[in-house]
């Protein structure tokens, strides 16, 4: 198929549709955030979005080693002009027709997904930390071409906002997890800290547990305050968006430490009303 160049992201604009729906139904802070982006910047990330979600149904509700291979394959045929016939893909093309995007995030996502499909529980922080960027802070440079005019200038704060992002989902579904039969939490940390998998099991919120689950939080947050270092090299019809993203999701924190750390019995989310709170406040602050 011939690519209009001049009008893709409106021939496409139904494929663009479906992404943007499957991002509202998974993420309702990604979408609040960069719903914010002008029409084509929005768009993009939607699909973008698209893909990380379609590996991540396959591995977490499908675990079908059979279908990821398939999604590596048409990643394969894409990269090669040969676009499959399904939306995601028809956006994604638009996409890599209007930025400079770099394939190789697209990969690596994958290598992510296919560590969770032969899961070994990390032995240290540093094992989750290569994990969190295979599965993370991957979609962090995938994002980059769109958000930023110098993408290469900021690939180690865009791969630590991603990082950062990743450890707040483990923080936030320990409990999900471990019933899933994964612990993301490092073997040598939960030694230090004295955790066992009964403590899991039994889900036992104690003071030792809690230090742990801080320590990572901490680390976290650590990662969130380093990856602000991109933010002068984004472009300023992008800015707020992705603060918004950042602020929105770093929240999930201390909404986590107001419910006494009760990750067992609840999914922890940032209220609409605290989303559109930060979001001004962001906006005040600009």
């Amino acid at each position: 198929m011939k690519i209009n160049q001049q009008n893709i992201f409106e021939d496409r604009k139904q494929a663009f549709k479906i992404c943007e729906q499957t991002i509202k139904q998974h993420s309702k802070s990604f979408y609040a955030a960069f719903s914010q982006l002008p029409k084509k910047k929005a768009q993009s990330i939607y699909a973008i979005y698209t893909f990380c979600r379609v590996a991540d149904d396959i591995v977490d509700e499908e675990k079908d080693a059979q279908k990821l291979q398939q999604l590596f394959q048409e990643l394969e045929l894409f990269e090669a002009g040969s676009v499959p016939n399904h939306p995601m893909w028809l956006a994604l093309e638009a996409v890599f027709s209007e930025f400079p995007m770099d394939i190789r995030p697209f990969y690596d996502m994958l290598i992510g997904q296919r560590m969770d499909l032969n899961f070994q529980q990390p032995k240290t922080q540093q094992e989750l930390l290569d994990y969190a960027y295979y599965v993370a802070g991957s979609v962090g440079l995938m994002l980059l071409p769109v958000l930023s005019p110098t993408p290469t200038k900021i690939i180690t704060p865009a791969k630590k906002l991603g990082e950062a992002m990743q450890l707040t989902n483990i923080l936030r579904d320990i409990g999900e997890d471990y019933r899933l039969g994964r612990i993301y939490l490092p073997k040598e940390d939960m030694l230090r800290y004295q955790i066992t998998t009964t403590h899991l099991e039994k889900q036992i919120i104690s003071d030792n547990f809690i230090n742990l689950w801080e320590a990572l939080a901490k680390k976290a947050e650590k990662l969130y305050n380093e990856s602000l270092e991109m933010i002068p090299f984004i472009a300023n019809d992008a800015r707020h968006a992705l603060l918004s993203a950042l602020m929105i999701y770093k929240e999930l924190l201390p909404e986590i430490r107001r419910n006494h750390y009760n990750i067992y019995e609840k999914k922890h989310v940032v209220s609409t009303r605290r989303k559109i709170e930060l979001i001004h406040a962001l906006k005040r602050n600009m």
